[in-house]
């Protein structure tokens, strides 16, 4: 048996379909795990919602930022976005069967030292302390504030995360940091709006998985959401996000043994 952690595939259907062939994948035998963003700017983001639905227990998926604003946009507390390709699931007669599996997706997924999230871990946060934030936040998700909890997402942006804040402004943080952190400052500062090369960060800061003194160290991490940051494996972060909704690849990584596999995307050139 082996588990494979597959990188953003953001609708990316015919590209994860040549993956799943080059990596032999069997789901009577293999498990995979998803970084998030299942959904948008790729054209096949029903067939791929569809089918990691379908695989029930063979797939663990965690919630990344687009699978959110999908979410927002069908609660109706989101607009569409230029590159948005969400429209094909909007539409679908099982467009509520399929919104609610995503809904129920977690936001951090551990299994021992080893976790899997979308955008990564506040730097002042311990593993342990990362998977109950991620409980409140699924917890809100999954109830009947559903709505109020992602229109949280388009309010605005913490600029740290504060362990005194409550309420909404704590919930907003965590799905935030969760879903969209990258670079942050030693001193706490976080800059969401920041997607280049880490190289190229404002002046002080660092990948979040960089910070000295880093709280979730002695866990592996498994990560995406950062396009610009490409494929990195550190001893305990792996970054999978190579960009295939931007015509580049999909990586998977064998985690017994840290294979890497790669296709090109295909998804833009093929009707």
């Amino acid at each position: 048996m082996s588990t494979y952690a597959i990188g953003d595939i953001q609708g990316c259907f015919l590209t994860l379909q040549k993956l799943l062939e080059r990596l032999a994948f069997d789901p009577g035998r293999d498990r995979l795990w998803l970084v998030g963003d299942l959904v948008n700017r790729g054209p096949r983001s029903l067939e791929v919602l569809r089918w990691a639905r379908d695989l029930g227990d063979r797939v663990v998926a965690v919630l990344g930022n687009h699978d959110l604003h999908l979410l927002a946009r069908a609660a109706g507390v989101a607009r569409p976005r230029r590159r948005d390709s969400l429209e094909e699931i909007l539409k679908a007669p099982d467009r509520e069967a399929l919104l609610d599996w995503l809904r129920r997706r977690p936001l951090l997924h551990r299994e021992e030292d080893l976790a899997l999230v979308h955008g990564g871990l506040d730097p002042s946060w311990s593993l342990e302390e990362a998977e109950g934030l991620a409980r409140e936040a699924e917890g809100a998700l999954r109830g009947p504030r559903c709505r109020e909890s992602l229109a949280l997402i388009y309010s605005g942006r913490p600029e740290r995360w504060e362990s005194s804040a409550t309420g909404a402004e704590r919930l907003q943080s965590i799905l935030h940091i969760l879903t969209r952190i990258r670079v942050c400052h030693p001193d706490g500062r976080i800059d969401f709006a920041f997607k280049g090369e880490p190289e190229a960060a404002p002046q002080g800061f660092l990948p979040w998985y960089e910070i000295p003194g880093r709280k979730s160290r002695g866990a592996t991490l498994v990560f995406g959401h950062w396009a610009a940051l490409g494929l990195r494996l550190m001893p305990d972060a792996l970054a999978l996000d190579t960009g295939c909704a931007w015509g580049r690849e999909l990586t998977a990584l064998r985690l017994e043994d840290r294979q890497v596999f790669q296709e090109p995307c295909v998804d833009f050139t093929t009707s």
